[in-house]
């Protein structure tokens, strides 16, 4: 059946996109790359499932309507 936030992370992913770029080491690319492919998913897709799982396990909410979700700065406030 899958975990019980599944259904909030298939919500987040109807909602707009945005873009985020970051620089990474020629490793972690590699590791991402072959680690997305081993499960036939995007990497976008890879990390956002980590990413998901990860908050769920941890008790870290995720607000549907975090207004800074955008800008970094004022959510570290």
């Amino acid at each position: 059946m899958g975990s019980p936030h599944a259904q909030g992370r298939h919500e987040l992913r109807e909602l707009k996109t945005v873009s985020v770029s970051f620089r990474v080491s020629p490793r972690f690319k590699r590791a991402l790359r072959r680690a997305a492919d081993a499960v036939n998913r995007t990497q976008t897709n890879f990390l956002e499932t980590l990413l998901f799982d990860y908050c769920d396990k941890n008790g870290i909410a995720i607000d549907q309507d975090d207004s800074d979700a955008d800008d970094g700065e004022k959510a570290k406030k």
